[in-house]
């Protein structure tokens, strides 16, 4: 990650991650779960689940992950000059109010986007990754100042994130899900982003925007079934900040499991939410089965907002 942001060649102010409070943290979690992973990776860790694991040190890197975010909103303030970039591990948009899972043990976005919400502000999380964020999510769809919209890759982990969710919640309408099936291009992929996301984005007004960008989507990802290339990235990427200013972007790490895509991926996305990404590349063509998905997805939420 570090390398595509030298590689970006942009001017980088970068600062270490503080520590999040566990009052914070208690927006989102429950004060019993905070205190048991605290307890059980000062016992020396373990399994929490069948595919998250902790060490000893795996309680302090949670802190500084979630801290990290939160870190952000402070240094861009009233809306910096460029958008927030948190390179950090553990990820997050899988950790429910009480359970750890998908590798996150703590939702790094959902805790700073209820402290944007604490202060009244209107938030939109965006989620890339090709997992859908099941714990942010169910964290934020009660809250109709709070959007939350993904594109994630259908029946596969966590097996959620349905088109009917945008009904569910005493916020309905405000959450949005576009699952597409495997092998899903940037063609449609994009499509997905710039004429059902962001016209959502446009018409929700939110002061800030944070996107939760895993970037397992990219076709060198095999720990999934989707096609995007970097430059995908750094297209939707330069949507978004066409849209929404730039300086109340804030971009939180999910997943992402080759290191190439990972360096790639991030430089595009950075340039393009600079104004400095150019490509003619053209993207992976996607199924069939994909524009009838979008189809679908579109049909769906056209019941709620203009797309």
């Amino acid at each position: 990650m570090l390398d595509g942001i030298d590689a970006s060649g942009l001017d980088v102010k970068r600062i270490t991650s503080p520590k999040i409070e566990r009052s914070e943290l208690a927006l989102v979690h429950d004060s019993s779960y905070i205190g048991m992973i605290q307890t059980f990776c000062e016992l020396g860790g373990g399994a929490l689940d069948m595919d998250t694991f902790v060490s000893r040190a795996s309680w302090e890197a949670a802190l500084a992950a979630a801290g990290g975010v939160r870190a952000l909103v402070e240094e861009l303030g009233g809306g910096g000059p460029a958008p927030g970039f948190s390179v950090s591990r553990p990820p997050g948009h899988h950790a429910l109010r009480d359970r750890a899972m998908g590798f996150c043990l703590f939702n790094n976005v959902a805790v700073s986007a209820a402290y944007l919400r604490s202060r009244g502000d209107r938030v939109a999380i965006l989620d890339w990754d090709v997992h859908h964020g099941n714990g942010t999510q169910e964290m934020v769809m009660d809250d109709n100042g709070i959007l939350y919209a993904s594109i994630h890759q259908n029946h596969f982990y966590p097996f959620a994130g349905d088109l009917e969710d945008i009904e569910a919640g005493d916020a309905k309408g405000t959450t949005v899900n576009v699952p597409l099936p495997a092998g899903t291009g940037g063609d449609v992929y994009r499509r997905a982003w710039g004429e059902l996301i962001l016209p959502v984005l446009s018409q929700f007004e939110p002061d800030w925007v944070l996107l939760s960008a895993g970037f397992d989507a990219h076709t060198n990802d095999h720990l999934a079934n989707f096609h995007l290339l970097a430059d995908d990235y750094g297209w939707m990427a330069a949507e978004l900040a066409g849209i929404h200013p730039a300086g109340r972007i804030i971009v939180a790490l999910e997943g992402g499991y080759d290191l190439d895509a990972l360096r790639d991926s991030t430089r595009a996305t950075l340039l393009g939410l600079n104004g400095r990404w150019e490509s003619d590349l053209e993207p992976i063509e996607s199924p069939i089965q994909s524009t009838a998905a979008f189809g679908e997805a579109a049909s769906v939420i056209a019941a709620h907002w203009s797309v």
